[in-house]
């Protein structure tokens, strides 16, 4: 068997297709999932990022790829009110809802990316989150110091792994980034050859190449 760590935001719909994506992707394999709240405006700022809803062309283009995605996958999917959005409460609510040093278990993780993604409400509402809270009932409160801790310890965790968006996948020290990387991910755990010859890493080799300044 195979353990994987799931890690995404909520503010993410990538990371909602791929988190309901997940058990079609890889039906008929031997696999564990620990699902990894993690801080993507964090990422974003370690490696000198834009989030792609912050550059207008790229929003337009990103809502309609995901709306089409969503369509082909037949997976219902509602863009919230207002986007981009602060994810702090949710994910220390997911964080909140774990066992101290634990991960949230997958029923926790799909009730908050749907809170996001279904039914196009305002995330942040805070009546809808008092709902979702008493709904999960976590046994930490979300706004306790050792919590907040937690959230920004797995955000440099994630930086240190290497990652820089959401969602990753990451696997025997391989990291699998976005909805599309599925297919990639269920081949590798198949004991695709590619992966073990020199291909991986030579696709992989830094090239010159110009810098910007």
């Amino acid at each position: 068997m195979k353990a994987l760590q799931f890690w995404f935001d909520p503010i993410s719909p990538f990371a909602c297709l791929a988190f309901e994506q997940l058990p079609q992707a890889l039906e008929g394999l031997s696999y564990s999932v620990d699902y990894r709240p993690v801080l993507f405006a964090g990422l974003l700022n370690h490696w000198g990022q834009k989030g792609p809803a912050e550059i207008a062309p790229k929003r337009a283009w990103t809502f309609r790829q995901i709306a089409w995605q969503a369509h082909a996958l037949g997976i219902p999917i509602d863009v919230p009110a207002q986007h981009p959005f602060n994810p702090l409460a949710l994910l220390r609510l997911l964080i909140a809802c774990a066992p101290s040093g634990g991960t949230p278990n997958r029923r926790t993780c799909e009730a908050v990316l749907r809170h996001v993604w279904r039914g196009g409400a305002d995330a942040n509402d805070p009546a809808r989150l008092a709902g979702l809270r008493a709904d999960l009932a976590p046994p930490r409160d979300p706004e306790d110091a050792a919590v907040k801790q937690a959230l920004k310890d797995a955000t440099a965790e994630a930086v240190a792994l290497g990652l820089f968006g959401v969602p990753t996948i990451a696997v025997d020290g391989r990291l699998f980034w976005g909805l599309d990387a599925l297919p990639m991910l269920a081949a590798y755990l198949r004991g695709d050859a590619w992966f073990d010859g020199p291909d991986w890493a030579a696709a992989g080799a830094p090239r010159p190449g110009v810098r910007r300044a």
